[in-house]
């Protein structure tokens, strides 16, 4: 591990030398004004540079309503947001969390150093550790966000807390390039200036600033050599793609962050058309619908700008590509149809709303069905039932009064599937009576059958949707009588 040794005076003219090299020419967009109505409180042209970033946190302290959750990684940019934060907001502070991703002893020994300071600050912290199994499909610096999120949410949950990050201005030029390098819409290209739960309190400084203000306060930092590594796209955007394009264009910075602060506020204008064009439904897993009759007249474009800001509310995050495939399956898919979306989401067409949700989970596996008592099963449960069968008619196809003499196990459906003769109705596919029953998508998907005589014997019925005549009960035959429960959506 590097620490960087804090000088205890700067120059000013230093840091004011390199404003001035990043400010754009009179008449064009200027990059640190932009953010001026969420994140920023201070003229950072003329305040000297160690008071812009504890004015920032001051700002931000009194704008967050829940107790903060500090993010900090030990370099450079997280101490500064540390220390100010500190001095700002001591008593909001629930938690200083650091995160070891588990790349060597930098990353341990930066995880033990925000430990000690935080102790020195009399501040809470939490560790956590990047897990030994995590596979990395797209990449590693993908899989170390993915659970360095994971933790911070965890938590801001258990602290009633919200998360507070040190990213500035400098991230978000870097952020916006890379979205336009990737191909991103207006959505993605508001980049860190999006609305988000996330605080960022100093996203309208410059790194400069958070460098003066740490050496003013005689701190010092932890410098990650993974941050030169060239192995990672953001560190070859920032030491080399940038600063030739600084060379070949100085006001690119203003540009960039002019280009994020626009999109950022196309996406709020989106979304505020949302709420008042569309009905969308949250559901309780997580997912939400959108009624048909109100998606009728868009065209393909509107349908995908729609959606991309829909699909945001469900925490789903579509490129370009992803929002102009679910506009055509909004125009082209029939009822009953599915397509799937990254991150494991599915869009599915029902009868009178479009649904979003996430993708099945894995069918449970056969189980027989409890010759007392009651019995989990996937999303349902099941319990025997003593006495007659008039206990069981309020509950309708919900229940069955099943052979005692059978083995009974209750296991997913399967395509080819038939009920045994129920009413006048011969043997039939079950997927007709799922159909029927308006039981689509993922959540057909799973859904139950009771056999009787073995696992590959005769559906005698399905919960909820129909019984055989099997499953009803008559005079002279020994039956256990059953109702199933659906216990998550």
């Amino acid at each position: 591990m590097k620490v960087v040794p804090a000088r205890l005076k700067i120059p000013g003219g230093a840091v004011s030398s390199q404003r001035a090299a990043a400010r754009p020419p009179r008449g064009r967009p200027d990059g640190r004004t932009l953010y001026s109505a969420a994140m920023e409180s201070v003229d950072t042209d003329r305040a000297p540079a160690w008071t812009a970033v504890p004015a920032a946190a001051r700002r931000a302290a009194r704008e967050a309503a829940a107790p903060l959750v500090l993010a900090v990684s030990g370099g450079r940019d997280s101490m500064a947001l540390l220390v100010a934060m500190a001095s700002a907001a001591h008593r909001r502070i629930a938690a200083v969390a650091t995160f070891d991703h588990g790349t060597g002893a930098v990353a341990t020994d930066a995880a033990a150093y925000v430990a000690r300071v935080a102790a020195e600050l009399r501040l809470p912290c939490v560790v956590g550790h990047m897990p030994a199994d995590v596979r990395a499909p797209d990449g590693w610096e993908a899989a170390w966000r993915v659970a360095r999120h994971a933790f911070l949410g965890e938590v801001a949950r258990e602290t009633g807390g919200r998360v507070v990050t040190a990213h500035t201005a400098d991230d978000q030029v870097e952020t916006v390039l890379m979205r336009v390098l990737r191909g991103s819409g207006a959505r993605g290209l508001a980049g860190l200036a999006a609305a988000s739960l996330v605080l960022r309190p100093f996203l309208g400084l410059r790194r400069a600033h958070l460098t003066a203000f740490l050496e003013r306060e005689g701190r010092a930092w932890v410098d990650d050599p993974s941050n030169e590594s060239r192995a990672f796209l953001r560190n070859r955007v920032r030491h080399e793609l940038l600063p030739a394009l600084r060379r070949f264009d100085p006001t690119i910075d203003a540009a960039l962050l002019a280009t994020g602060q626009r999109a950022a506020e196309w996406r709020r204008e989106l979304d505020a058309l949302v709420d008042v064009a569309l009905r969308v439904t949250p559901l309780a897993e997580g997912g939400l619908s959108v009624a048909s009759a109100e998606l009728r007249g868009y065209d393909r474009d509107s349908l995908a700008m729609l959606w991309g800001a829909v699909a945001g509310r469900a925490g789903l995050a579509l490129d370009r590509r992803g929002t102009h495939r679910l506009a055509t399956f909004i125009i082209n898919g029939r009822r009953g149809s599915a397509m799937p979306l990254s991150g494991g989401w599915m869009v599915e067409a029902h009868r009178d709303a479009f649904v979003l949700r996430r993708g099945a989970q894995e069918p449970q596996p056969p189980a027989v069905l409890p010759a007392s008592g009651a019995m989990a099963w996937g999303r349902f449960r099941f319990r025997r039932l003593e006495g007659p069968g008039r206990i069981l008619e309020d509950a309708g196809s919900w229940s069955a009064s099943l052979p005692a003499a059978e083995g009974l196990r209750v296991r997913a459906w399967r395509p080819g599937d038939r009920l045994a003769a129920a009413g006048r109705q011969p043997r039939r596919r079950v997927t007709r009576y799922l159909s029927e029953a308006g039981v689509q998508g993922s959540e057909r998907a799973g859904w139950p059958v009771v056999v009787a005589g073995g696992v590959e014997g005769e559906v005698v019925w399905i919960p909820g949707v129909r019984r055989a005549d099997a499953a009803t009960e008559r005079s002279g035959r020994p039956v256990r009588h059953y109702v199933c429960e659906r216990i998550a959506p």
